[in-house]
């Protein structure tokens, strides 16, 4: 079952009781999705895989329509991880950077809103990339001793360069 989310807005970050083991969840909250971004960036696929549940969905929709892009919601770790890092391989260099995370915990479900930087270039021509600016809405729930990706949004604020270079019209 997928959680419904939407960004989190709450006027503060902790209640006056928050505990240590609260603390902890959020810091496994936000670590997910540095998992994310640094797998990708490093092209390693269990650091990248340790971010998402096995039925994780990854909906970038949002994001390429801004470009005129039509992408199918990809569904599953595997294929998350295998369409992404096999686009890249050898031919696009990436970095992301997560920025203003907010965290919203239910008992095993947790809400993240983030804003993520990702820089994409081609490999054998620099001068041809794409730095996006997206709004991530972020569902995660508990996985044993850490927090991992049930769904991510991915919404594009604003770009430049050139998105269809790096991920096709």
């Amino acid at each position: 079952m997928i959680v419904e989310t939407m960004y989190v807005t709450d006027d503060r970050a902790l209640s006056a009781g928050a505990t240590q083991a609260d603390l902890r969840d959020r810091i496994e909250i936000i670590d997910a999705l540095y998992r994310f971004g640094l797998g990708q960036d490093l092209a390693d696929r269990d650091l990248f895989a340790s971010a998402f549940v096995e039925s994780a969905e990854l909906d970038f929709r949002p994001a390429a329509s801004r470009w005129g892009a039509d992408v199918p919601v990809m569904t599953g770790r595997d294929a998350i991880v295998d369409t992404i890092l096999a686009m890249f391989a050898g031919r696009v260099d990436t970095t992301h950077v997560v920025t203003n995370p907010r965290v919203r915990i239910d008992g095993d479900r947790a809400c993240l809103t983030a804003i993520v930087e990702a820089q994409h270039l081609l490999t054998a021509d620099h001068t041809v990339h794409v730095l996006l600016k997206n709004r991530y809405d972020v569902a995660l729930v508990r996985d044993r001793e850490r927090w991992a990706v049930q769904r991510i949004i991915i919404e594009n604020v604003w770009y430049t360069g050139d998105p269809a270079a790096i991920f096709g019209g």
